[in-house]
């Protein structure tokens, strides 16, 4: 979809979410003047909007922000013991599909790499697995599930569920976090994950000669290595199914997270002509915080123009 038939998708009552739209505060401050002028629009409404800032410390969800955010939108409440990570096993797994009260455990299949700091994860949907893959994977480790004292199942072409021992409950972290950190940060060596850790080295093991990686390694793509456990949570635990008139734009993501500001704001220019219409709601995230905007009142909005039309750049590059 162009950038101009997406305009015209929205009407007054959409919500735009934007990951990676807000830049660590030292960058955020060199990048003002160069998003004054690649996104005129934006600041206009930047400036003329009410904004409510929400911390969103990775270490304290266990979720990259934007996935918070989706998780609060959708009235997630962590039971006793969880953070919000353990929601996102329902959550992508599909609220409509979950059996109310079950807790929906799922793992991704990854690749895992040594790194400078220890150890790196790519995402599956870095790694391109056919659904053929997939299932020639699932098979190969079946048996060994299941001696462990697990169930597997095919769950999306990402993704399989499984079930748990009654004595493995694991720390949960989101694998997408994983991803834009380190294994080695998150790779919980408690007792409660002990027979997840000799699983997954069991699996590590079986997939080192696969036909699957074998095949993989011919086409110059990494191998599918190894596996990464999250969920926990269950669907009752959502207020709401689905997200209506949200329209998550991930282009500011990848540039932010590389630190590329360059391609950031050459992004954020595209994007620029979807603020002359008008928003219920924009939503900003960045590496620990999450800002939401919303129109102000038509006399509160005259009172904040005449009294600063920049009182958006402090919550924007909080200096503490």
């Amino acid at each position: 979809m162009s950038f101009t038939t997406l305009k015209k998708h929205y009407n007054s009552s959409m919500r735009i979410v934007l990951p990676g739209a807000l830049p660590d505060p030292a960058q955020a401050r060199e990048l003002i003047p160069h998003v004054e002028q690649q996104a005129p629009s934006l600041v206009k409404w930047l400036r003329a909007a009410r904004a409510t800032v929400t911390p969103a410390d990775p270490n304290h969800t266990g979720c990259t922000p934007v996935e918070y955010w989706q998780l609060c939108a959708l009235g997630f409440t962590p039971g006793s013991g969880q953070n919000f990570a353990t929601g996102l096993g329902p959550f992508l797994y599909g609220l409509p599909d979950c059996p109310p009260s079950e807790p929906v455990w799922l793992v991704e299949l990854v690749h895992v790499s040594p790194a400078r700091d220890g150890a790196a994860l790519l995402p599956a949907g870095s790694l391109d697995i056919s659904a053929e893959q997939n299932q020639a994977l699932l098979q190969s480790v079946s048996a060994t599930f299941a001696a462990h004292g697990f169930t597997v199942q095919a769950a999306g072409e990402h993704h399989w569920r499984v079930t748990l021992p009654p004595d493995c409950q694991p720390f949960v972290v989101s694998p997408t976090l994983v991803s834009q950190t380190s294994v080695n940060a998150w790779w919980s060596q408690a007792p409660e994950s002990r027979a997840w850790r000799r699983l997954v080295n069991e699996v590590q093991m079986l997939w080192f000669d696969h036909p699957v990686n074998s095949e993989r390694y011919t086409q110059q793509r990494v191998p599918v290595n190894s596996l990464w456990l999250f969920g926990g949570a269950s669907a009752a635990q959502f207020k709401q199914k689905t997200l209506e008139n949200t329209r998550i734009i991930p282009v500011l993501a990848e540039p932010a997270l590389h630190q590329d500001w360059g391609l950031w704001l050459q992004e954020l220019g595209t994007l620029n002509t979807l603020f002359e219409s008008p928003l219920t709601e924009l939503v900003l995230t960045g590496n620990d915080r999450i800002i939401t905007l919303c129109p102000a009142p038509l006399e509160r909005l005259k009172n904040l123009l005449a009294l600063s039309t920049n009182a958006w750049r402090t919550w924007w590059s909080p200096r503490n």
